[in-house]
């Protein structure tokens, strides 16, 4: 972070001097928290990292639950099939989780099988969203792989690897998307 602040030294020195920004907004500050445990409340909002397995040596890897007057939002970030997400999930108003998949011909590809082996394929997924039985299941971080001979998967070869293991409600995120979590989950597409 201290690099990334110096790549924007000049942007900031710029909105400090021309803005007349106070620099303590500007600055980047960086609170290290523990992997599980409240990171956030105020206001009655409520943040919780959990672990998640992203590949052995990609640590820390986190998933996040947010949650506001009895409601919840579940993002699992970038994982493989984690139990942890299972135990945050549970009950959620609103679980996000990524998902990843090739066609079975490109599967035998080793450095495919690198990739999908960081990420949740969908009837894992599936799976997560059975146990986890949330008002609304939306895939965010679709991995869809391919090569010159083979071309990708589709939403709907997704969809179905999904629903071998699961038959609740389900979404595919797009850029922008909002959410409304009530008694029930809407989505709104962005619209310009």
């Amino acid at each position: 972070m201290d690099n990334l602040e110096k790549a924007y030294a000049l942007d900031i020195k710029i909105r400090h001097d021309d803005e007349k920004l106070p620099l303590e907004g500007i600055v980047v500050k960086v609170e290290e928290f523990a992997k599980d445990g409240v990171v956030y409340e105020k206001h009655g909002v409520k943040v919780i990292p959990f672990e998640v397995h992203h590949g052995d040596l990609i640590k820390p890897s986190v998933g996040y639950r947010i949650e506001y007057k009895g409601h919840s939002a579940v993002i699992s970030g970038d994982t493989t099939y984690d139990e942890n997400v299972i135990k945050y999930g549970v009950g959620a108003d609103l679980l996000i989780h990524e998902v990843a998949m090739a066609r079975p011909a490109l599967m035998q590809v080793p450095a495919i099988q690198i990739i999908l082996a960081h990420h949740t394929a969908p009837k894992e997924a599936g799976i997560v969203f059975s146990k986890a039985k949330p008002k609304l299941a939306v895939y965010t971080h679709i991995v869809m792989l391919s090569n010159e001979t083979i071309p990708e998967p589709t939403l709907a070869d997704i969809e179905a690897e999904t629903r071998q293991t699961y038959a609740g409600p389900l979404q595919f995120g797009e850029d922008l998307m909002a959410f409304e979590i009530g008694d029930a989950v809407t989505m709104q597409p962005f619209r310009r």
